[in-house]
């Protein structure tokens, strides 16, 4: 008896050290999304480009010969954020995390993060709060709320008021936003680079993002005489604001449109493409796009096309996907996955524009900030999402409705 339970102990403790073998051979990373409630099309969307990074990287050998274990986390809200951060840090034991789409659950889950001394890469939120906290392990890869801002605003004086033939200053500008940190960051921006070009400000106007009725806010701005709008929002405010605006009849000379909301081909297909045609977005990536100033970026379609079986619902996949691929490189060439042995590979990482599948390249400041991420205008035209600006990036010519 004792016999076999020698030879059952080791055949146990065979057993166990392989399985230990198997583990110690991947690499565990954390991709914290909001993937049910009102933010999930695009917080899976978001995660979707990570999944596709960690994918082409496995098939490439793997992090330092190491397959990379993706483990998901549910950021459906500010305290599922934190807790799906600490589970991930604490329970998976994670390297790093990945995230996270919501500027609000960004700044809640990288927090959590950072005290427990482990990188946190933001890939799509673009609040300011999030890598102006001085922060040591906190990093972002893509443009951030003032880049949103600014690109809203030049966008005015560099193609509406030229198409218009009038001075950017005679124009009536109105901003609504969604209150959240998100809006409340881009408006905030937005206002900065208005006054510091000269422009006229009519309204600043905030709403809950679960608003049922616009009205109130469509009206004052039909009596504020606004000729153009910059709307900062998501899915559903973006259709409620288009719908009332066309059925008062409230027809600025043009909208701007940033955040998810007016990126989304199912938004325009809900308020009709009639009433979506000429509306403007600034937008941090695009499929349609100069191929030349986008290299991977067919690639990219490709792979996402085989994985899902159709193609990207928005861009936000394609901008996760180029942050996720940049951060996976510079772990390669630290020292280790110490999290000051990242955060010092990250910090070398020196891309040129011009060499992502977005166009933009990546070099992080000191506050953590991609400071090479670059926007896009983008224009609604004939049902379809047209880059108009800037010039080696667009794929068609800016043009106002009649």
């Amino acid at each position: 008896m004792s016999k076999i339970r020698s030879i059952a102990a080791a055949a146990l403790g065979i057993a166990c050290m392989a399985a230990a073998g198997s583990a110690s051979a991947d690499v565990k990373l954390g991709a914290l999304f909001p993937l049910s409630g009102e933010l999930a099309l695009l917080g899976e969307e978001s995660s979707r480009g990570v999944e596709l990074a960690v994918q082409e990287k496995n098939e490439k050998g793997g992090l330092k010969n190491e397959q990379i274990r993706l483990l998901r986390g549910d950021a459906v809200d500010n305290n599922q954020a934190i807790g799906e951060a600490r589970r991930l840090i604490s329970v998976e034991g994670v390297k790093a995390i990945f995230g996270t789409y919501s500027s609000a659950r960004s700044v809640a889950a990288s927090q959590v993060s950072e005290l427990a001394g482990i990188p946190y890469f933001e890939l799509v939120a673009v609040s300011d709060d999030i890598t102006n906290r001085g922060f040591k392990y906190v990093f972002r890869s893509n443009p951030s709320s003032s880049d949103f801002g600014g690109a809203a605003v030049h966008s005015i004086v560099d193609l509406i008021a030229p198409t218009l033939n009038v001075d950017p200053k005679s124009l009536n500008v109105a901003i609504i936003h969604e209150d959240s940190v998100f809006g409340s960051s881009v408006s905030g921006a937005q206002v900065a680079a208005a006054k510091e070009l000269g422009l006229n400000i009519v309204e600043n106007l905030p709403y809950a993002a679960s608003t049922v009725d616009m009205s109130s806010i469509i009206m004052r701005l039909q009596q504020a005489k606004a000729d153009v709008v910059l709307q900062t929002s998501y899915e559903k405010d973006t259709i409620l604001f288009l719908k009332q605006s066309d059925e008062i009849g409230f027809k600025p000379k043009a909208v701007v449109g940033a955040g998810g909301g007016y990126i989304l081909q199912p938004v325009a297909d809900a308020v009709g493409h009639d009433t979506m045609e000429g509306a403007m977005v600034v937008a941090e990536a695009h499929f349609d796009i100069n191929p030349a100033a986008a290299p991977g970026l067919e690639d990219f379609m490709t792979a996402y096309k085989a994985k899902y079986g159709t193609g990207p619902r928005s861009s936000h996949s394609l901008t996760s996907y180029v942050g996720t691929k940049a951060i996976l490189d510079a772990m390669e060439q630290a020292a280790s996955f110490d999290a000051d042995a990242i955060r010092a590979a990250v910090y070398a990482l020196d891309i040129p524009n011009g060499q992502t599948a977005v166009g933009w390249g990546v070099k992080f400041n000191v506050k953590g900030q991609n400071e090479r991420a670059q926007m896009l205008v983008l224009q609604w035209q004939n049902g379809k999402l047209v880059t108009v600006y800037p010039e080696a990036a667009a794929m068609g010519k800016f043009a106002l409705p009649n």
